[in-house]
């Protein structure tokens, strides 16, 4: 295990600012922790929201704290479930002409107009992760899962940051792919 790391599947989900926050749940609504995530400080949360897409809606789980900018993070299936075409794969935060949605809250609605996309497979670590490991930051690299049906992942970027803990994310298609259920491990080969 000594060079190997938890690979876990990130299901839709959406990141809000405070003010979308606000016009969704209303003005003195506060995020509530359901349960912490394994990267410091991210939790997810208790409210949902219902993104409408051309053809189907789709409830999804907040993500906390509120970031800068509103972010959905979706698999190819939810996009095609919403209507959606050509939503890109990249990296949480790239969202600039990533296709908008409509959000639904039990107080209000918010059209957004980009940022949703599917998240492009990642490790995060720390510095010492990556020098233990022999990478480096926005490296891409292939990891081998070991499961049922083993996989190779090519295209894989690193992401270090001392705020970070040691964990592949990977969305539900490619869980399922893999059959990557449970405590699922994976490790860098190059």
């Amino acid at each position: 295990m000594d060079n190997k790391f938890i690979v876990e599947t990130s299901a839709r989900h959406i990141h809000v600012t405070a003010e979308t926050f606000a016009k969704l749940f209303g003005a003195d609504a506060e995020l509530h922790n359901k349960k912490d995530l394994s990267q410091p400080g991210q939790f997810a949360c208790e409210e949902r929201v219902t993104l409408v897409g051309p053809k189907g809606e789709l409830k999804v789980s907040i993500l906390g704290p509120f970031r800068p900018a509103d972010q959905v993070e979706l698999s190819f299936t939810d996009a095609r479930t919403l209507g959606l075409k050509a939503v890109p794969v990249r990296e949480s935060g790239d969202v600039a002409g990533a296709p908008g949605l409509k959000l639904v809250g039990p107080c209000g609605e918010a059209e957004m107009a980009e940022g949703t996309i599917v998240a492009k497979r990642h490790i995060h670590m720390t510095p010492a992760d990556a020098e233990k490991l022999g990478v480096s930051d926005k490296e891409i690299v292939k990891v081998k899962l070991d499961t049922e049906r083993p996989v190779i992942y090519d295209d894989v970027v690193v992401r270090v940051s001392d705020k970070f803990a040691l964990a592949m994310h990977i969305d539900t298609d490619e869980c399922n792919a893999a059959a990557a259920f449970g405590a699922v491990y994976g490790e860098i080969v190059k």
